[in-house]
């Protein structure tokens, strides 16, 4: 058998993660929160259950769901979209996947923005797509739009950009949006994925800037949501990715294949959790508590913070510890020091190793501070 991915290996989150528990580390590596969800959404789960909900759901997704993410994108960013336009996925992987195997044909160029989620390049590889990587630029990861304008020719069919971004916590700004609306005027003919899995993780009252307020987005936009994310239930892998009615035609058609439909009773209690919109809209002040506890608790060590300004990924920078590449600099801080974190090089086409971090602060606050503790140590 030849591989049509055959420089994909098993993911530096699951290598970490074994480290982490072979080591007996703190586990800051993958993405996911060790803290209990809202007592209210696993009532609604639990009620839909034993309600009988347990058979398969519409194709597309629950439709009291769909009318609750419309509600909320109004609620949000005063965007009208339809239930037809939303497609309830199977986590964001998914609705990432679907969207790129719908625009993407052989020998497409894809425009993917370094360090970038490890999902994008496989998925464009596999659709027979070249994926053309671009760094972003300067030690705060801005948008290279010089670079990007001079990539772009006759094969590029697509871009996907990711805001708040992982793994850095960056995130575009007004004048990152207006620059992008241009650029999609001057080329009629490309598409775009925004991923925007972190959309409600946003921090020190900065403003969401989505994809959804672009011109063209009703047409050639697919923005990529996760309620794992939002909720902090990674292991529902409850996704969804509202596009234009061409383009969801199409996501349908594939995602109808991958998974045919995902998690009933789940979509039932997020329909009716939905309903509030505090439940949504306050979850970045939680989060801003967990990072500022964070940023507190590794006060006086030798590492250096970057900013964050979204998403629950914070970057260390160790240049003033140790000469290793990042790969080493995660190994040695888990096997001697039981911290387990994410090097950032693996984010990257090309090799790439500028002395970072990311540790994942989606953790109970007792957690985080003795995290602090080792890193203070070292």
């Amino acid at each position: 058998m030849v591989s049509k991915i055959p420089n994909s290996g098993t993911s530096i989150f699951t290598i970490m993660s074994q480290m982490s528990a072979e080591h007996g580390a703190i586990n800051l590596a993958q993405g996911f929160p060790d803290f209990e969800l809202d007592p209210q959404l696993l009532d609604l789960v639990a009620h839909y259950v034993k309600k009988g909900a347990n058979q398969y759901a519409p194709m597309a997704g629950l439709p009291a769901l769909q009318k609750g993410i419309a509600a909320m994108v109004m609620d949000c960013y005063e965007r009208p979209v339809t239930t037809a336009s939303i497609t309830i996925t199977s986590g964001a992987t998914e609705a990432l996947y679907a969207a790129i195997t719908a625009v993407v044909n052989l020998g497409d160029e894809v425009l993917v923005l370094d360090p970038s989620y490890d999902s994008y390049r496989p998925a464009i590889q596999l659709n027979g797509g070249i994926p053309i990587s671009i760094p972003l630029e300067g030690t705060d990861f801005h948008m290279p739009w010089e670079a990007i304008r001079k990539a772009i020719n006759s094969k590029t069919k697509l871009m996907v950009i990711n805001t708040p971004h992982n793994p850095t916590g960056t995130t575009l700004s007004k004048n990152d949006f207006e620059e992008l609306n241009r650029l999609m005027k001057e080329h009629p003919n490309l598409y775009l994925i925004s991923d925007e899995v972190y959309e409600h993780i946003v921090y020190d009252g900065n403003t969401h800037w989505t994809a959804h307020w672009l011109d063209c987005a009703a047409k050639r936009v697919c923005v990529t949501n996760s309620f794992g994310k939002t909720f902090h239930a990674t292991g529902w892998k409850m996704g969804y990715a509202i596009a234009g009615e061409h383009w969801t035609n199409e996501i349908r058609k594939i995602h109808q294949f991958l998974t045919f439909s995902v998690n009933t009773p789940i979509q039932h209690a997020l329909a009716d959790y939905l309903s509030e919109a505090e439940r949504y809209t306050n979850i970045g002040k939680d989060y801003q508590l967990r990072r500022d506890a964070f940023v507190k608790a590794i006060e006086g060590s030798r590492f250096t913070l970057l900013p964050c300004q979204g998403t629950y990924f914070q970057l260390l920078s160790y240049k003033k510890i140790a000469d290793k590449n990042d790969k080493e600099m995660a190994e040695w801080l888990t096997v001697e020091h039981q911290i387990a974190s994410i090097p950032i090089s693996v984010f990257y086409d090309e090799p790439t190793d500028v002395s970072l971090l990311r540790f994942c602060f989606a953790k109970n606050v007792t957690t985080i501070q003795d995290a602090g503790k080792i890193l203070c140590k070292i």
